[in-house]
Order: C-alpha cells, then sequence, then structure tokens
C-alpha cells in the first residue's frame, strides 16, 4: 500500500484531501473500489468523479474532484501511466543463470543478468548488465545486446543484430529473419541473399510476434524511443526514425525511410522503397502508396491528406443520393 502523499511526488502533482490515504491499487472510475485510486481523463466526465467509490482521484483541475480526495496534475494520462507502473504485476523473471541455458563459451554476459530455462546464446554474443532473457529464447552469434533489456519467451535474435539499452522484444517476436527478396527470371524465383542485420537503438519497444527482417546489404534500423505494437511486419532495408508509434497489423515493405515522431494506427499498409516526412499521422487501414512530406494528418487508399480524403467521401455520398433521386425520377417517368 501506498500513501496519497507517496503518488503524489512520483507524478510531481499537488495532493487534496487527505495526504495519509492509503491506496491499494488502481480502479476504473466507472467501477471505482474504496482504498484505490483513478483517473478522470477528460473534464466532460466530470460527474463520474461524484459517483464513483474509489478513494481517490487524479484530475487536472481541484474543482473536478467534488469534494473527494485526489491528486492534480497537469497531464492525468502520464500520472496514469506513472501509477499503473507502482502497481504494475511483473511477469516472472528468471533470477540467475538457469541450469539448462545453453551459452557458448566465447559469450560475455554481464553482472546481475537473468537467462530463463532452455535459452540459447550463440558463439561471441555479448549481453549488458541487469538484462533479462526470459525461457525458450534463441540468440544467435555475434549479437550485441545492452543494458537493462528485457527480451521474453520464445523471441529469437538472428546473428549480428544489435540491441540498444533499456530496450524490450515481447513474447514471439523474431528480429533479424531473412528479407522477402526475389529476382525472377525464366519463370524460377531466384533468392537475393540478405547479408545485412538490425539494429535497434535505446528504449526501443517489440511487440509479440512483430518480424523485423534484416537488411539485404545495409541495415534494417530501428530509431530511439520508437514503440512497436504487436504483429507488425518490418521488412529489410526499411529505416525508422526515433520517437514512431507503430500500431498492430501495420506492414512496412522494403527500403521505406520513416522520418522521426511518425504515427501508424492499425493495419496501415506501406509501399516499398518510399520516403515519409517527420510526424506524419497515418489514420487506420491508410494504404501509403508514395512517399509524402511530414507534419500532416492522411487517411485513404490511395493515401491522401485527411482533409481531402473527407471532401471525397462526402462528395461520394451526395452522388450516391443523387443517384437515387435519378432512379426515382426516372420510375416516376416510366409509369
Amino acid at each position: 500500500m501506498v500513501t496519497l502523499r507517496k503518488i503524489a511526488s512520483i507524478v510531481k502533482g499537488k495532493v487534496i484531501g487527505a495526504p495519509e490515504q492509503w491506496i491499494h491499487g488502481v480502479s476504473d472510475i466507472r467501477s471505482g473500489a474504496p482504498e484505490t485510486i483513478t483517473f478522470l481523463l477528460h473534464p466532460k466526465y466530470a460527474n463520474l468523479v461524484e459517483q464513483t467509490d474509489a478513494s481517490a482521484v487524479v484530475v487536472s483541475e481541484s474543482n473536478l474532484l467534488a469534494g473527494k480526495n485526489g491528486i492534480v496534475v497537469e497531464n492525468p494520462r502520464l500520472a496514469m501511466a506513472k501509477i499503473l507502473k507502482i502497481f504494475e504485476t511483473q511477469d516472472n523473471r528468471p533470477s540467475g543463470i538457469h541450469s539448462s541455458a545453453i551459452i557458448h563459451k566465447s559469450a560475455k554476459i554481464g553482472e546481475n543478468v537473468s537467462i530463463g530455462a532452455l535459452t540459447v546464446i550463440g558463439e561471441n554474443t555479448q549481453i549488458g548488465k541487469v538484462s533479462t532473457i526470459h525461457n525458450s529464447v534463441t540468440i544467435g552469434e555475434n549479437v550485441v545486446i545492452g543494458t537493462n533489456v528485457e527480451i521474453h519467451a520464445h523471441v529469437a535474435v538472428y546473428s549480428n543484430v544489435k540491441i540498444g539499452n533499456d530496450a524490450i522484444i515481447d513474447m514471439g517476436a523474431i528480429i533479424g529473419s531473412s528479407g522477402f527478396g526475389y529476382e525472377t527470371a525464366d519463370g524460377i524465383h531466384h533468392k537475393i541473399p540478405q547479408i545485412g542485420s538490425v539494429v535497434i537503438a535505446n528504449n526501443v519497444e517489440i511487440g509479440a510476434n512483430c518480424t523485423v527482417d534484416r537488411g539485404t546489404i545495409t541495415d534494417t534500423i530501428i530509431g530511439e524511443g520508437t514503440k512497436i505494437d504487436n504483429l507488425v511486419q518490418v521488412a529489410h532495408n526499411v529505416k525508422i526514425g526515433k520517437g514512431c508509434l507503430i500500431a498492430a497489423q501495420t506492414g512496412i515493405s522494403g527500403s521505406v525511410e520513416i522520418g522521426d515522431y511518425c504515427i501508424f494506427a492499425g493495419q496501415v499498409g506501406v509501399n516499398t522503397g518510399i520516403k515519409i516526412g517527420a510526424r506524419s499521422i497515418f489514420i487506420g487501414q491508410t494504404g501509403i502508396t508514395k512517399s509524402l512530406p511530414g507534419g500532416k494528418v492522411y487517411s485513404g487508399m490511395p493515401v491522401r491528406e485527411i482533409g481531402e480524403t473527407n471532401k471525397r467521401d462526402t462528395a461520394h455520398l451526395k452522388i450516391k443520393s443523387l443517384e437515387k433521386r435519378i432512379k426515382k425520377i426516372e420510375k416516376q417517368f416510366a409509369q
């Protein structure tokens, strides 16, 4: 259990009410429970504060508390992230190096590294201190893994991959698999060898069952602080800038270059070899077929600025309405 005062110090907020109120967990504002803390993420739902049974509420303004205990912060969503971390239930992490782990004698394992059961570490691989490698992970030869990295079960890291500090790779991800490259001649698909690798910068997160292919000659690169959701495909030679957010089922074709702080909603498709400017935002299921400047919001297939897409959609609806009216008039004339 943690006091409200302690939580406020962590989120750099101001306590309103009883600072010594004990908090033992987090609850949703609609189903708040006593001795938990909850969050009002938007003032338009202020009526829920009066209805909740939670013992404290995180808000952006003190007048939203309606007489309840709470913490006032500038950004309730950021505070929520920090508070959830306090009460987060950790996965069962291995402690030390399991006796069934197979580690090549040339591998260099840093201080306080934990390696789970049935994990295999290849020749000349380096793992930085305080990193955690869960059960049944396969790490190839000449891999370099930084400090405080967590690699979950059933991940495969191919040879020569480089992973920076503070990275998280979730269960089932494949890093450094062969890129999908073929040259067709006389009806035969000749595989193009992929001899590059993958470089993952610091503080990157890669979700469950993602695949990141190695480069053909140059490396596939994922920039610092980029976060990738589950089930994302990153093809060979792709270069992703720093701070990008890429949601589930997005597919990025080979040799694409993505600027810093871009956002891809779910099921976005990116065509081969194009360049995307920094701070671009793509609505779900956008089909990106051409290079684009940064700093704009896009949608549709083929991709357009969202304002243009909305105009076309509106015009389409008007045309459909006119089509119905014309058919009705034609039917009347026929009669």
